[in-house]
């Protein structure tokens, strides 16, 4: 039950090994920085690699005693895809935990190459998208003559990672995107708000470039997609003038400023937190004259991405898996997540 966790000094990475131990796994470690990995892999007594991605032979030859590899070294759209192609040359099959749209369309791209190697490719392993991805299908099966998709997440307790708050660093000044027609459009920000009930609470959402984006619409084929997350009013009021300063967002400078504030203030939420709590998802579907939506309650974010992306790695070692590029929804069912403990879904 041996695999490759590439990097594995991460915040989220260390919860994928706590979970793989407890489920008998053995990851191999794996990252750019030798001390950074050596130091973990000391910590759980684990053996380790080291290894860059801008050689592709360089990374084939570390792959190729290993049938799974799982990408925990964002930002993705550096990682993924040049990870994701020595997977497909050298017949490893690729999973991430990644919510960046990009990354799902450039891997999307790779289907027809990884389906001849007879390897899976499923990006977005995690609370990203997981979770969001079994809900749109969820709806899907309840109205599947649906046009429109909404999806929108929150949470009670938790924190930022380090490897989170770099991606979107990453983002700044780059706008927001939807699906329309059956295509990816860019917009600004937060182009449309709302308040949205979840149940125990509600909570001003607004749209952001989330993975869901791509991903549901593979999954479920819905020409029109949405996807929501918490921004309280008055930040939205705000977003709505950014596209004025994207040019300064996008400068090197801000960006180094920002990423020097994210290295020294975030690593991520506490085990207390992991523990307590909660993620909650929220879908409607539509069809121009009716609405269906449902609520999906899960446990804290990180968490669920070491439970999630360490379940189907674990799948595919016990070889349960589709190959070609997949979704988590087409790959196991949208009933995968109430496999993970504490997950429930229910109509509204």
């Amino acid at each position: 039950m041996k695999y490759l966790l590439y990097g594995a000094n991460g915040y989220t990475a260390q919860l994928i090994i706590k979970q793989s131990l407890k489920l008998g796994l053995q990851p191999v470690l794996a990252g750019r920085n030798k001390e950074k990995i050596e130091k973990v892999a000391n910590e759980f007594k684990l053996p380790f690699q080291v290894f860059s991605l801008e050689d592709a032979q360089e990374i084939q030859s570390h792959l190729k005693d290993f049938e799974v590899c799982l990408n925990a070294a964002g930002p993705f759209s550096k990682t993924a895809l040049p990870m994701a192609l020595a997977c497909i040359a050298g017949k490893t099959h690729y999973l991430d935990i990644t919510g960046e749209v990009s990354v799902f369309e450039d891997l999307k791209a790779l289907g027809a190459a990884a389906l001849k190697a007879g390897v899976m490719l499923l990006p977005g392993a995690g609370f990203d998208v997981v979770p969001s991805d079994c809900l749109a299908n969820y709806l899907k099966e309840k109205m599947p003559e649906a046009t429109a998709l909404e999806l929108a997440f929150t949470s009670i307790g938790g924190a930022l990672s380090h490897g989170t708050a770099t991606t979107m660093v990453e983002s700044l000044g780059e706008g927001g995107m939807t699906r329309e027609n059956d295509q990816l459009k860019k917009v600004h920000l937060a182009h449309k708000h709302k308040r949205i009930d979840f149940g125990p609470f509600s909570r001003s959402m607004a749209t952001i470039p989330w993975g869901d984006i791509s991903t549901a619409y593979t999954s479920t084929g819905i020409p029109n997609i949405d996807v929501y997350t918490s921004i309280p009013l008055n930040v939205v009021y705000l977003l709505k003038f950014q596209s004025l300063f994207n040019p300064i967002l996008r400068t090197d400078l801000v960006r180094n400023i920002a990423q020097k504030w994210v290295d020294k203030n975030l690593y991520g939420p506490n085990e207390e937190a992991n523990k307590k709590g909660r993620s909650f998802l929220y879908g409607k579907v539509s069809n121009g004259q009716k609405d269906h939506e449902a609520i999906l309650e899960c446990v804290e974010g990180y968490f669920l991405t070491a439970l999630c992306s360490v379940a189907i790695t674990k799948r595919i070692l016990e070889k349960d898996f589709k190959p070609g590029y997949q979704t988590p929804a087409i790959a196991y069912g949208w009933q995968f997540i109430l496999e993970m403990d504490g997950s429930k879904i229910k109509d509204v």
